[in-house]
């Protein structure tokens, strides 16, 4: 099982960018492989959020589209993730929150690896990340 990160459909469906190429050819990989592709309802807000602040909303559905399309599963942000997350935090104080809120859905839903390109994932031993 592999978490995908909200970074991965906004390469996929972005302009020109160094990792575009290698975002569609590790999901080639991964779906071609047969992996069960997750991800939580926190990457679709973020999402949401990038796009309404580089003004591109007619981007949202499209960047939904592909995330939605590929993943199997959603997981829920809930308040056992959250208090997770504030302890994570407490730890490793340099990690950002959202990283940290992904990290407690995947400890809690037993996810170990992650495709992301944020390399502030690896500062959690139990996360093995793919870029």
């Amino acid at each position: 099982m592999i978490f995908i990160d909200s970074n991965i459909p906004m390469y996929l469906i972005g302009r020109p960018h160094a990792n575009k190429e290698r975002t569609i050819s590790i999901l080639e990989r991964l779906v071609r492989d047969e992996e069960r592709l997750v991800t939580d309802a926190e990457c679709l807000k973020e999402i949401l959020h990038r796009y309404t602040a580089i003004r591109r909303i007619e981007a949202i559905q499209t960047a939904y589209d592909a995330l939605l399309g590929i993943v199997d599963e959603v997981f829920p942000v809930d308040y056992d993730s959250l208090i997770l997350a504030k302890d994570l935090l407490l730890v490793s104080r340099h990690v950002s929150v959202r990283v940290t809120v992904h990290a407690a859905v995947m400890k809690r839903m037993g996810v170990e690896r992650i495709f992301s390109f944020d390399s502030d994932f690896d500062e959690f031993s139990f996360i093995t990340r793919e870029f």
